[in-house]
């Protein structure tokens, strides 16, 4: 820092008292003697000041976070967790951590779950798995206002920190809120609101915070990610269809306990049982608002048109068309080049999750099986002499989706296959066994 060597100099060769020279200190100078003039201290503490700025300046513009606001001994950190609601996106509830600080006029919850619309080639982005999500901060009337306005409930843990512990953590939480770092790649099971609360906490407090090495399963049982995203999906059956379609097989390696706190509940219930320091990790428990319940009305309606009411009418209609079919001396191939387009698209929708994303669980996807994407083009080749060993082939691979539907749902209960579909399962099998006699005869 040349300037400052400069500004040193100056100052030496300029400030004397009684033939002597004051002495730099460290980054300022020596305190003036009693008897300096009148205009030496005034032009003395107009220098330290310039000092002050020329070294002190740089560093808080740089470094920010080494001057992060002190926490308060009335200073409280609090999980807060939101109840599932209505809509798909908030179908598995949420959570943020809220630090208060009623002396320092510090209100803030810091939710990780949040992205921008406005993101260029945003639902590209969404449907590739590279969306940026970022880390906001708010204050808890935001939060409440948007729970009781989609009435969700809201609970409050006081977690139990030292005053260390809460500056840390609080400092975690300003660094990460920094525009270089506040986004990060959302992945469903691996990376989201919760779990990225679970691993401030384990920053801030290290060691001394303990987890129960038990799942918060009932049975006590480890479960596979699709186990718990299948529990939160039940009242809305096309998106388990849907959900269930598209993941693959990690979604049915068991989450670890660890694993599990992708869902904020599970995160609740694990701080719930949590230790720090060998004291309990929650000093206080609160309901902050409870939702109101949904008025009981009769559902019956809605099988008529859920998907195992849908897919079962589909297979049925198949199997009577192709007895009807049967009795006719000439069939065309309309409705086969119709329904295998169909099924071929949905194929290819399915390939392209699992080759063309970063979602981490549409990989080897068993439902490619018997949604093969090769029925498009395949159909309109039907005449050709190979199709036949293509049908044979196909025969085999929708069979085998078949026996993994049914040994999944028998010993598990938890088949990768969407539960509904084996009827129209059995359809496609019945349906390329015809084509197969259909090119055989000819």
């Amino acid at each position: 820092m040349k300037s400052l060597s400069l500004l040193q100099g100056n100052l030496k060769k300029s400030v004397k008292v009684k033939g002597k020279r004051l002495k730099a200190v460290g980054a300022g100078l020596a305190s003036a003697q009693p008897h300096l003039a009148p205009a030496a201290t005034k032009r003395t503490a107009v220098q330290r000041a310039l000092l002050f700025l020329v070294i002190f300046f740089p560093l808080y513009t740089l470094h920010p976070t080494l001057f992060a606001q002190p926490l308060t001994k009335e200073a409280k950190v609090s999980l807060i967790t939101v109840s599932p609601g209505e809509e798909l996106y908030s179908s598995f509830g949420h959570n943020a951590l809220w630090v208060s600080d009623p002396m320092q006029g510090i209100d803030r919850v810091y939710n990780y779950g949040t992205f921008d619309f406005r993101t260029e080639g945003f639902y590209i982005k969404f449907l590739r798995g590279t969306l940026p999500y970022q880390l906001s901060v708010s204050p808890m009337y935001h939060t409440m206002y948007g729970a009781q306005a989609e009435n969700r409930s809201v609970t409050e843990q006081v977690l139990n920190l030292s005053q260390n512990q809460k500056q840390k953590l609080f400092d975690f939480l300003e660094n990460n809120y920094l525009p270089q770092n506040r986004q990060y790649a959302y992945k469903f099971f691996y990376d989201n609101c919760a779990t990225r609360l679970r691993d401030a906490l384990n920053a801030a407090c290290g060691d001394s915070l303990v987890f129960s090495r038990n799942t918060v399963a009932k049975d006590g049982m480890l479960k596979s990610f699709r186990w718990w995203m299948n529990k939160y999906l039940g009242d809305k059956p096309w998106s388990k269809f849907g959900m269930n379609l598209a993941i693959g097989l990690p979604s049915d390696r068991k989450a670890s306990v660890q694993e599990e706190m992708y869902l904020p509940d599970n995160l609740q219930q694990h701080i719930e049982l949590a230790t720090i320091g060998g004291q309990k990790a929650v000093a206080e428990y609160k309901d902050l608002f409870t939702k109101s319940p949904k008025p009981e009305s009769s559902n019956w309606w809605e099988i008529l048109y859920s998907p195992m009411a849908i897919f079962h009418l589909l297979g049925i209609l198949i199997i009577l068309l192709m007895y009807r079919q049967q009795k006719q001396q000439k069939v065309t191939f309309l409705f086969d080049k119709i329904f295998f387009s169909i099924i071929g698209l949905a194929g290819w929708v399915l390939f392209l999750l699992w080759v063309a994303t970063d979602h981490g669980v549409t990989a080897w996807n068993f439902n490619l099986l018997w949604v093969m994407p090769f029925y498009l083009p395949f159909i309109y080749f039907i005449k050709r002499p190979w199709a036949s060993y293509f049908i044979g082939a196909s025969l085999v691979a929708v069979g085998l989706a078949l026996a993994v539907s049914i040994a999944d749902n028998f010993f598990w209960g938890d088949s990768a296959i969407p539960r509904g579909s084996e009827l129209f399962i059995i359809a496609v099998i019945a349906r390329l066994n015809f084509l197969r006699k259909r090119l055989a005869a000819k």
